[in-house]
Formats: structure tokens, sequence, C-alpha cells
């Protein structure tokens, strides 16, 4: 209780305020945690990579779609994850950097 009072105090709030807004946003979690989990349960994979796979066809990429220049590889470094998902375990894929 006491550490409540601290921290209602340090945000500048009455301690009801501040039990009411953690009880919220506790609720809040746990309603985005199910939405994502039933939205989960209804995908299709199938469905997933059908979309993933014409994404971008017909759309090339136009000025300002470059990635940030601090996010450009560095030379010499390679990427932290080099497997794709549909590879083979052990199998490691090149990720080209433009």
């Amino acid at each position: 209780m006491e550490e409540l009072r601290k921290a209602a105090e340090s945000e500048g709030v009455a301690l009801n305020q501040l039990i009411n807004v953690a009880v919220a946003e506790k609720i809040s979690a746990l309603r985005t945690d199910h939405y994502f989990r039933e939205r989960g349960r209804r995908a299709s994979r199938v469905a997933t990579l059908r979309i993933l796979e014409h994404a971008g066809k017909g759309n090339p990429p136009v000025k300002g779609d470059e990635l940030p220049q601090e996010w450009q590889k560095k030379p010499g470094r390679t990427a932290v994850n080099t497997r794709d998902s549909a590879s083979k375990p052990g199998q490691k894929k090149r990720v080209p950097v433009r």
C-alpha cells in the first residue's frame, strides 16, 4: 500500500485514480491479448502466404521507400537472422542487402 501511495504521489494523482488507471491498463492488455489470440486461431497460413507472395507485385519501390541510412548494413557485418522460416534446419539463406 505504501508503494502505491508513493507511486501516486510521484505521478501527481490521487491513490484511487492511480488504481483505476492501473486496472484499466491491465484489462486493456488482457483484451488485446485475447483479441490477437482469437485472430490467430482464425488465421490461415496458406492464405497468408498466398497474399504475401503477391505483395508488391506491380508496385515498384518509389522515392522515399529506402531504409533510413542508420538501418543500412555496414560493410563486413552479417545479418543476425540468416535463416528463412521456410528453410530446412541448418540451412542458411543469405539476405541480400541493397
